[in-house]
């Protein structure tokens, strides 16, 4: 990051989030993930599926299943539902503005 000081990155949820956005947070670069505690360990946001609504969703498919259906029958299914959060005291230190209109869709502000 410090050699190629790119304007932001995109953290795969597969690597360890939070040293990332300290790393993010040392050479001020803007972080954002695709896993929701991303922002809440001091990355800029975090956008993604709703993690209770999949949970719900696998409920109803074990359900099936235990009822007899056959798992291959069963259709492949999508997030419908996704959460916006956004860590304003991570964007205050890297001195970036959120525009309010994306305030206002997000679905938690870290203050």
């Amino acid at each position: 990051m410090e050699k190629e000081r790119p304007d932001a990155v995109i953290v795969q949820p597969s690597l360890p989030n939070k040293r990332a956005a300290e790393l993010a947070a040392t050479y001020r670069i803007p972080a954002v993930s695709t896993f929701q505690p991303f922002a809440e360990q001091g990355g800029l946001m975090s956008y993604a599926p709703a993690m209770a609504y999949l949970y719900r969703r696998v409920a109803v498919y074990v359900d099936k299943i235990l009822k007899g259906a056959k798992p291959g029958d069963l259709p492949v299914e999508q997030p419908t539902q996704f959460e916006l959060i956004i860590n304003m005291k991570t964007a205050k230190a890297l001195g970036l503005t959120v525009p309010p209109s994306l305030l206002a869709r997000a679905d938690s502000v870290i203050e």
